[in-house]
């Protein structure tokens, strides 16, 4: 197989998030008295850095103005209530980070979560030892800009050409076509297939056990 490695974005893609994400976010809205706006809105935004993903949804707003500042403040809060739902991994995501990983691909996650929504994550999932680097919204450039990608080339010194893109969004897709890297599309998560297939991924597959079926095909051998 042509790819030493494979990074992945996280929430819609390895984390059965969405329903979450878009809760948060309506309760936050109420909380600052913004304009309603339905899940399939809401759905649209995932992927984007928090900040980014509310002037999408409000474009009255301005990345620094004090409602922007507020509906971050307000949906980190809902979204680590312990009255929301517990996060969790989509079925076979485990099985399949551990066996990618013991084959000597370096793994890595680009993700629109902050630093600290990441390693949160890692902590609550016992995640983190599937990852070799990561790159949030909030350390880099957001999504579809193409920063968090280059960065992780660089770090995981691996050719664009030899790392392969895995996300459930326009913007993740986005992003690698910037970076000159390959895109694969899951369509479980935040956007729906004929949305994915506007951005040219190699392939848009429904679940984990497809993905890893995909990589078979492309000449994946497990050890």
């Amino acid at each position: 197989m042509k790819y030493q490695a494979i990074i992945f974005d996280w929430d819609g893609t390895l984390v059965d998030s969405t329903a979450r994400i878009v809760e948060s976010m309506q309760c936050a809205l109420k909380d600052v008295d913004l304009e309603w706006r339905d899940d399939f809105q809401i759905k649209q935004i995932i992927g984007l850095g928090l900040p980014e993903a509310i002037v999408d949804l409000w474009p009255c707003l301005s990345i620094e103005s004090k409602e922007v500042q507020l509906m971050r403040e307000r949906y980190n809060h809902h979204f680590v209530s312990d009255e929301r739902s517990k996060v969790a991994f989509f079925e076979f995501a485990t099985d399949m980070l551990a066996l990618l990983k013991n084959s000597g691909l370096s793994l890595a996650v680009a993700t629109g979560k902050s630093r600290s929504g990441l390693d949160n994550a890692f902590t609550e999932l016992k995640a983190g030892g599937y990852f070799t680097d990561s790159r949030c919204a909030d350390e880099t450039r957001s999504k579809p800009h193409p920063l968090m990608l280059e960065q992780l080339s660089e770090s995981l010194e691996v050719e664009p050409s030899a790392m392969l893109m895995v996300g459930d969004t326009q913007f993740d897709l986005d992003m690698a076509h910037a970076a000159g890297i390959d895109s694969l599309a899951l369509a479980h998560g935040a956007h729906g297939r004929e949305k994915l297939l506007r951005s040219h991924p190699l392939a848009v597959v429904d679940d984990l056990p497809a993905l890893l079926e995909w990589l078979k095909n492309a000449g994946f051998k497990e050890n």
